[in-house]
């Protein structure tokens, strides 16, 4: 990738959790991959944050509207 690209959807499991992201390319990784990547600063509108247990998860950058979170984005 040349330049940041964003998340368009989403996979959720039977539980609601983000399991997989799909790029505006098309383009589908896991959280894992998306989390390294966002490190990685490939990915805008995302930040890596940890929730209490030590899991690192995925977060829409904050900016008050609440249709770009990333649960509330369409699913594949």
């Amino acid at each position: 990738m040349d330049s940041k690209t964003r998340i368009i959807s989403v996979k959720k499991n039977q539980d609601g959790d983000i399991t997989d992201v799909m790029l505006e390319n098309g383009n589908i990784y896991s959280v894992n991959d998306a989390i390294r990547m966002t490190r990685d600063n490939l990915i805008e509108g995302v930040n890596v944050s940890t929730a209490k247990n030590g899991r690192e998860y995925l977060r829409s950058n904050p900016n008050g509207e609440e249709n770009d979170n990333l649960d509330s984005l369409p699913t594949f």
